[in-house]
């Protein structure tokens, strides 16, 4: 495989893991978390408003629409756009193809889909602050999340959740 589109065949190896992915954000956020739990991610993440954000990984996921290796479906919502991403027959065969050297991803794509686009924005945004103590990454998360009004129940499931996926 062309070392080119090894990084473009991890990610696409996500989206048939995941079947099908609804929402840009949740995408983002699906990719850092695996990212900081040890998956072999590149893409490089900065802070932005809904929490860690890499334009490199907007742009790979444009490239494989490009490709024709997975369709991005547009739905109109009554006051924004979301977006689908499922895997086509030719990101299927160039997956068959690829020797892609990269741990089982299916149970912690799984893991990840069972939840809302708001919580994984907590975790990739607690993930972000590491290797802050925990009290220190709560008051950071509190301080740039303000608007987003998370209790101390969704840390506690935050930090349960992080636990969960890094084993």
């Amino acid at each position: 495989m062309f070392v080119l589109l090894k990084n473009h065949a991890k990610l696409l190896k996500v989206f048939e893991a995941s079947e099908e992915i609804t929402g840009r954000k949740k995408l983002q956020k699906m990719v850092y978390i695996l990212k900081k739990v040890g998956f072999p991610f590149e893409e490089k993440y900065a802070f932005h408003f809904y929490g860690p954000y890499s334009e490199e990984l907007s742009l790979r996921t444009e490239e494989l629409c490009n490709l024709g290796f997975i369709d991005e479906i547009k739905e109109k919502k009554s006051n924004y756009t979301q977006y689908r991403y499922q895997v086509t027959d030719q990101g299927e065969m160039f997956l068959k193809e690829s020797t892609l050297d990269m741990p089982p991803v299916d149970e912690k794509i799984a893991t990840l889909k069972e939840e809302s686009s708001r919580f994984l924005e907590l975790v990739a945004t607690m993930l972000y602050f590491e290797p802050a103590t925990k009290a220190e990454v709560e008051k950071k998360v509190q301080e740039v999340k303000k608007k987003s009004n998370y209790t101390e129940e969704d840390l506690a499931k935050a930090w349960t959740f992080i636990d969960k996926m890094k084993h």
